[in-house]
């Protein structure tokens, strides 16, 4: 009896402190434990403790019912307890504390006066403590829409409230995934001037949004792709700067996230089908990233070098932007003169930051034109609102920064120029006319153009290539004729810094020995120095190359067009005679062969540095195959080809073998196979069908190379034939996969990562295309602890060897046998 008594007391005690499994609310005789949740009405949200990496308790809201995990707001972010007996409770001051172990507060809200304070989780994921007496659900005493982390919800605002100069902005996480804490980067909005929106990595400015026109941001052309689902608000006025937004479908799951990798994006998804799909994010292009240009420098995604001057203006550091490096900005070629000075209209712009700007929302755009004229500070003038015609007054006193121009959905700008730089235009008005009169005439110079060139080719066609003096930039008539296809894009845009032999022969001290950083089948590759001081990288073609003038056409066509930094940047070539020279940035650690397969310099990459170079990669190959303006498949990926930097920041290199695909291509095939033994995929290497998907089986070797520091190709064990890919894969069978890690690692790796990774890296080396992941796939598996990823199949060539290692060129049959019965008399593989 007295048992039944004990059991009964307690029963009574769980049903007085614990709130039911379906209860949204909290009042002050509960409490919240790190064992229990709230639950909102409709089931979308929940409220309740999660641990970090660290084994930390956090308190936070995710959503309900969805895997992997989605937290979107932590209380205790800075200030987690240690252990699992801490609790949150409403307090004595009408707040609600969270307690730890001790019973000290590790966090609290603020205090209230509410006799009867509840705690209520909403089905907007917003945590609110109000009155228990007050039936408006309006009148909160405190929300955590207040106090945002890394998240934004459908109803939450960012901005300030000048009143009582209080702000709400999101701050990433230290580590996504990982640690909560406060991280780098910070989304805030800016109410100075025109109000606009900064992403920073601490007090560094990453991006900008672009001023808001009335319809998006004007340096995010893209937010009104999802007009019929998401409605964004953007409000300012003397009392505050709000930006928010709203779903028009009450089932449609959308968040906003600032992240900690992908240098500090801030990402829009939709649960979509089961999972989360990324639609946008910024910054995604090279010009996204804040004043790439400088000073009246205008960014065009869609142009190379990316960098131009505004029409009356020329560069200011002509070596630097020869190198296509535009951040110093233009400078004026002629001096104002205030009473002749008239104004060039520029269209699709990303207005210039407008920080320190006059503006009149009640002005029309020829009132402010006429102000500007008076003022002889004033440097340009646009529209604050674009909808209904125009309206409202912003001008610039001061230099125009962080300007780029869109093919679409961009803002008119005027900017003001001397007379003579804009030609005879009497007025604003007339400057349609102009511009008609300027594409005629520019039509008429093109074809002239074009007859001369093609006069000049067909006499010049005997005779060698002049030598160039010196370092010039200007077109090249051999990229034009010879490198990319007319089809493709007009040449006459594609401009890219010449370097003359005898600048690249000092350089290197005449390609000496001493120099030479390596070799492949293109060539050479030397390090060299120029005259002031920078240190480049030049790759020289070998004159007997029999593959090699193919593949520095490609590699000049692909390279030139894309911007992102896990890829190499080409700076220059050279073509003179018989010789044909690439230039690129210089990587001060080389190839990551020349350190993963060295045992002196294996202990230089820890886990932490091989998990960075997995990810660059893999973000790198994203770009590649689906952020890039063209889908663009390597054909050659493998550690030589991969280089890294002074902090081993990875980045893919020669594009000699790449190919583009058109937008809507999937896959091709190929009579020449080319690529290097241990890295091609199966579907490959027998029938010359190639994808994203072959690029991924590359990846996927890559990763197990990493983590074990042994080569796929070369690699066996004794009396078994397994190459790599087999002995990783026995080895994951036999649940001892983790006796393959380099011991280089030493002890600085969490098991789960590792596994993860391996795990992920026989996903992608799986025999057959269709079962490969996607990159997008692999970014999120390297983010996220996935709970349950899909068995891997089959490694494509689980191949035997008879030798320990063969030269890539040998035709012997009998030297690899793989599940695909694949030999290499067919190809012509490095």
């Amino acid at each position: 009896m007295r048992i039944f008594f004990n059991h009964l007391n307690y029963l009574i005690i769980i049903l007085i402190i614990t709130p039911p499994a379906s209860s949204d609310t909290s009042t002050g005789k509960q409490i919240l434990r790190t064992n229990q949740t709230l639950l909102s009405q409709n089931q979308t949200f929940v409220l309740g403790f999660f641990r970090g990496s660290n084994t930390n308790y956090y308190l936070g809201i995710w959503y309900n019912n969805i895997n992997p995990q989605t937290i979107v707001w932590v209380a205790n972010r800075d200030n987690p307890i240690d252990n699992s007996t801490g609790y949150l409770k409403i307090g004595d001051k009408g707040n609600f504390v969270l307690l730890n172990s001790s019973g000290n507060p590790a966090w609290s809200s603020n205090q209230t006066n509410a006799m009867n304070p509840v705690l209520q989780l909403l089905d907007t994921g917003n945590l609110v403590l109000k009155d228990s007496s007050d039936t408006t659900n309006s009148n909160y005493l405190w929300q955590s829409f207040d106090y945002p982390t890394d998240t934004m919800l459908p109803g939450m605002k960012l901005g300030w409230n000048l009143d009582t100069r209080t702000e709400k902005h999101l701050t990433s996480w230290k580590v996504a995934g990982e640690d909560p804490s406060s991280g780098d980067y910070t989304l805030k909005v800016d109410y100075h001037g025109l109000p606009d929106i900064f992403i920073r990595r601490n007090q560094t400015i990453i991006f900008r949004t672009g001023d808001w026109n009335g319809e998006r941001f004007s340096g995010v052309p893209g937010m009104g792709d999802n007009i019929n689902e998401i409605k964004y608000n953007f409000t300012y006025d003397e009392h505050g700067v709000w930006y928010s937004y709203s779903v028009t479908i009450a089932s449609l799951l959308s968040r906003l996230i600032l992240t900690s990798d992908s240098d500090g994006q801030y990402q829009r998804y939709m649960w979509i089908q089961g999972t989360w799909s990324k639609f946008s994010y910024v910054p995604a292009y090279q010009c996204d990233y804040y004043r790439v240009c400088g000073s009246y420098g205008v960014c065009d995604n869609d142009a190379s070098p990316i960098c131009t001057c505004v029409q009356g203006f020329r560069p200011k550091n002509q070596e630097a932007w020869n190198l296509r490096d535009g951040s110093d900005g233009c400078v004026r070629k002629t001096v104002l003169n205030c009473s002749t000075d008239k104004f060039l209209h520029l269209e699709n712009m990303k207005m210039p930051e407008t920080s320190s700007v006059f503006v009149n929302k009640s002005m029309t755009l020829d009132e402010c034109g006429s102000l500007c004229k008076r003022n002889c500070s004033c440097t340009a003038y646009a529209n604050i609102d674009i909808t209904n015609g125009g309206s409202g007054c912003v001008m610039w006193l001061d230099q125009l920064f962080d300007m780029v121009v869109f093919p679409k959905n961009g803002q008119d700008l005027y900017v003001r120029l001397a007379a003579a730089d804009i030609g005879s235009t009497s007025s604003n008005k007339n400057h349609r006319v102009d511009l008609a009169i300027g594409i005629t005439l520019s039509a008429l110079v093109l074809v002239l153009g074009l007859v001369a060139i093609c006069y000049l080719r067909k006499k010049s066609k005997q005779k060698s290539r002049a030598t160039i003096p010196g370092f010039v930039h200007r077109s090249h008539e051999f990229l034009m004729n010879e490198v990319v296809p007319s089809v493709e894009r007009n040449m006459d845009d594609l401009e890219l810094p010449m370097f003359d032999f005898d600048t690249l022969t000092m350089a290197t001290n005449n390609f000496s020995q001493n120099n030479k950083l390596g070799e492949g089948g293109f060539g050479n590759v030397h390090k060299g120095r120029l005259v002031d001081g920078r240190e480049i990288a030049i790759k020289r073609l070998s004159k007997d190359s029999g593959q090699g003038i193919e593949e520095f056409k490609n590699e000049v066509k692909l390279i030139v067009k894309l911007q992102h930094r896990n890829l190499v940047r080409l700076l220059g070539c050279c073509i003179e005679k018989d010789e044909k020279i690439l230039v690129y940035e210089y990587m001060e650690n080389r190839g990551l062969d020349s350190v993963l397969f060295d045992k002196s310099k294996g202990p230089l990459l820890d886990w932490k540095k091989r998990f960075n170079i997995i990810y660059g990669i893999a973000k790198g190959l994203l770009y590649l195959h689906q952020d890039s303006r063209f889908r663009i498949i390597h054909r050659d990926l493998k550690t030589s080809n991969i280089l890294l930097d002074s902090e081993m920041n990875p980045k893919i290199s020669d594009f000699g073998m790449a190919r583009i695909f058109n937008e809507d291509q999937m896959q091709a095939k190929t009579r020449r196979i080319v690529g290097t033994y241990g890295y091609m995929s199966p579907e490959y290497a027998m029938d010359g069908n190639f994808s994203v998907k072959t690029d991924v089986f590359s990846f996927g070797v890559l990763i197990l190379e990493i983590i074990t520091g042994k080569k796929n190709r070369g690699f066996y064990i004794d009396n078994e034939e397994l190459n790599l890919l087999g002995n990783v894969w026995r080895h994951w069978h036999e649940g001892t996969v983790l006796t393959l890690i380099d011991p280089s690692i030493g002890n600085s790796y969490i098991e789960s990562d590792v596994i993860r990774c391996l795990h992920i890296g026989l996903l992608c080396v799986q025999e057959h295309a269709e079962d490969r992941p996607t990159m997008s796939s692999v970014i999120f598996m390297l983010n996220n602890e996935v709970p349950s990823l899909s068995y891997p199949k089959n490694p494509g060539f689980f191949a035997r060897k008879s030798h320990p290692e063969t030269d890539s060129s040998s035709n012997k049959q009998d030297e690899i046998w793989s599940v695909n019965q694949v030999t290499t008399t067919m190809l012509d593989a490095r």
